[in-house]
């Protein structure tokens, strides 16, 4: 949603989820699991994007110790 115009977002990348877990989920599945034996699988990593873009619109200043923790700063 940052890529959209969202100033800040955290959270799992969703391309790892489906990308991933949705994959090893189906590939049990196909070998004969059975959907109530099989665990509920949860994103380990998560992401930090900042928009400065939508922080400028806004007229906000996001501190510098603040931008070195995210993982995407969009310009």
């Amino acid at each position: 949603m940052v890529e959209e115009g969202a100033l800040i977002g955290y959270g799992p990348r969703l391309e790892r989820i489906w990308g991933s877990i949705f994959a090893r989920q189906l590939v049990k599945l196909l070998r004969g699991a059975k959907p109530a034996d099989m665990p509920v699988e949860q994103p380990t990593t998560f992401e930090l994007a900042v928009n400065l873009k939508t922080a400028k619109a806004l007229g906000l200043s996001i501190p510098e110790s603040f931008l070195l923790l995210a993982d995407k700063v969009i310009e």
